[in-house]
């Protein structure tokens, strides 16, 4: 038997791709040019399976591609906000993402955005690299510390409990969280955490808060004007999970009005456009997405979404079907 054909929308690592053409008749972006919406439905069109990431939008108009020989997404990703699983629904595409994969290394990255805003390390290292610094003074960049202090994490999914157990158990942190479909009890005891009954509950009482929601029309700016004005003057908010969660014009406005004391972001709203108007601040640190970004991730990243996709091939279920 032929093997399926399966196109791959950007570069992976080379192990993953490896197995792509091990497994399939796959065809591999090797320029890694971000495909057009034209390229997307032809690929819909001539491929039994295409794997996109979160940088390809998989709008209504893309899944219109007639005739459509595609019966998998086997996306490149935990979040799927990029995909209109209406549409493939309605096309009747099965959906696929790949968790559990990238927890730790997401959850270190919102750790890594904590600490560095928290104890200005970004705009302390451009401050030596522009030869900026005189010496050491007690009243020199101070900042805030971060143990023993309040992290509200806003959703308790696999991410933000592995942030937990690192801001719990490696810096002493008092938890606190919010979501609709708590973990289980003995999970919230191992964290010593205690659940608030709303988002606004955990944004009065946190010294830092942390987005671990999931992005689509439901969160669509989540944080907005009134309830970053919920927050202590003193407080920072981090946000690893998706960019349209915050409403980017409200926290320019927070940031320079100190209404809160900064932020860290690793994603945007209409990424990679940033608002100008963070890069000429010191109290926002800004990474490029980089939050399951290490070579161990990214591999298991694509190999749990080839599996994926070889076992619908093999007429079973696959493990991490979303639609």
């Amino acid at each position: 038997m032929s093997k399926p054909k399966v196109i791959i929308t950007r570069r992976w690592p080379q192990e993953a791709e490896a197995r792509a053409m091990e497994w399939f008749d796959a065809r591999l972006n090797k320029e890694d040019k971000p495909m057009s919406v034209a390229e997307l439905q032809e690929a819909l069109r001539t491929a039994d399976a295409v794997c996109p990431t979160v940088s390809d939008a998989i709008s209504a108009e893309v899944l219109n591609a007639t005739p459509l020989r595609c019966k998998i997404l086997g996306n490149f990703g935990v979040g799927f906000n990029h995909i209109d699983l209406n549409a493939a629904r309605e096309r009747g595409l099965v959906v696929t993402n790949t968790p559990d994969v990238l927890t730790d290394c997401t959850a270190d990255i919102a750790m890594t955005l904590m600490l560095m805003v928290a104890r200005r390390t970004g705009e302390g290292e451009r401050h030596v690299r522009n030869r900026e610094w005189t010496g050491w003074r007690p009243t020199h960049m101070i900042g805030t510390k971060v143990t023993g202090k309040t992290l509200g994490l806003i959703g308790m999914g696999r991410i933000a409990r592995a942030m937990a157990h690192k801001a719990h158990h490696g810096f002493n942190m008092r938890i606190i969280f919010t979501d609709p479909y708590p973990p289980p009890q003995e999970v919230i005891d191992a964290l010593q955490a205690e659940a608030r009954g709303s988002i606004e509950d955990v944004l009065r009482e946190a010294d830092f808060v942390s987005l671990h929601c999931p992005g689509g029309k439901e969160t669509w700016h989540l944080i907005n004007d009134e309830r970053l004005a919920m927050m202590k003057s003193s407080a920072f908010i981090i946000n690893s999970a998706r960019g349209d969660v915050i409403d980017p014009q409200a926290l320019v406005r927070a940031l320079k009005n100190g209404t809160i004391a900064g932020a860290g972001l690793d994603v945007y709203e209409g990424e990679p456009k940033v608002q100008e108007e963070f890069l000429a601040m010191n109290n926002i640190v800004l990474f490029p997405h980089l939050g399951s970004a290490t070579m161990e991730t990214r591999v298991a990243m694509g190999l749990r979404a080839l599996e994926n996709v070889k076992t619908f091939f093999d007429n079973q279920e696959p493990r991490d079907r979303v639609v």
